[in-house]
């Protein structure tokens, strides 16, 4: 909702560009999309709204806190993806639990599939945008933040290796940025699933973000970190210059997602568990109604 708890008197120039970010969020709320501020920042980039600096960044987050505190622009717009409160869940009763039980019902929608599919990125800033696919295709999703971990990469494993048991071939989706970096953890996962897995093959495959993707829809760029110890061999093949998976439009990243994960799936199959799924839902819901009724005398 809108709040407002200051005044601000915005010029005419930073007024104009409070227009473009309303414009922006408007447009992405139709799609139940809710953006950081550096995927706002990146949208105006794309649009020749503001400069790729650091300088421009900063005056744009300036803008939207000025915004939300002014009551201009929706608290529930901007999303912190860092900064997360938790609570233990809790119910008004156990019919509620039950409900609750119903709808987070789910079978296993690989059941019999020839694929296991994971989808691994190293942008936090993501999860909102990945979270309702992976949620969809009921497949792990894993936010790195930078290098994985050995931990994480440990606990992969298992699973992939357990997937290699019934027969299933594995495949490791990734998002990462084109950076020195970026690029180099494609590799560091590579090594280290074929150490943990003892040689298994999991295939990893970049999905975004490539050096192609970058000129098709002319990302803006940064400068490459010279303090990074990979730069020297990264500048030989693509110059001074870097880029952010997050400079990519929401609905271009959906969709380079949907498209990999569909490839390994057969619609089929899937139709099956979710008629099974109905099918137990409904035993569910009678249980439910029993329980009800019981708890009423």
């Amino acid at each position: 909702m809108k709040e407002a708890f200051r005044e601000h008197n915005p010029n005419k120039k930073t007024k104009e560009r409070l227009d473009h970010i309303l414009s922006i969020i408007a447009e992405y709320e139709t799609q139940d999309i809710k953006l950081t501020e550096r995927q706002l920042f990146y949208q105006l980039v794309s649009r020749n709204v503001v400069k790729n600096t650091l300088k421009s960044y900063k005056s744009v987050c300036s803008i939207i806190t000025n915004g939300r505190y002014s009551g201009r622009i929706d608290w529930d717009a901007i999303e912190d993806r860092v900064r997360i409160p938790y609570r233990h869940s809790q119910f008004d009763g156990v019919e509620d639990l039950v409900e609750s039980a119903i709808y987070a019902y789910r079978l296993d929608r690989w059941k019999g599939q020839e694929y296991y599919v994971e989808l691994y990125t190293e942008k936090n800033a993501l999860t909102s945008i990945l979270r309702p696919l992976t949620d969809k295709y009921h497949i792990y999703l894993n936010v790195n933040v930078g290098y994985t971990s050995a931990t994480a990469m440990y606990d992969a494993s298992k699973r992939f290796l357990e997937a290699t048991e019934d027969n299933k071939e594995c495949i490791l989706l990734y998002l990462g940025d084109h950076d020195p970096s970026g690029l180099d953890m494609v590799r560091d996962v590579r090594t280290r699933l074929n150490e943990f897995c003892e040689h298994k093959a999991v295939e990893v495959i970049p999905i975004a973000l490539t050096y192609k993707q970058v000129k098709k829809h002319n990302l803006p760029p940064n400068f490459v970190k010279e303090t990074d110890s990979r730069a020297g061999d990264y500048s030989k093949l693509y110059g001074s210059e870097s880029w952010e998976v997050d400079a990519l439009r929401p609905e271009i990243l959906q969709e380079l997602i949907t498209d990999a994960i569909e490839k390994y799936r057969n619609v089929d199959l899937v139709e099956k568990v979710l008629e099974q799924e109905e099918d137990d839902k409904l035993k569910l819901e009678k249980y439910a109604k029993r329980l009800a009724n019981a708890s009423k005398k």
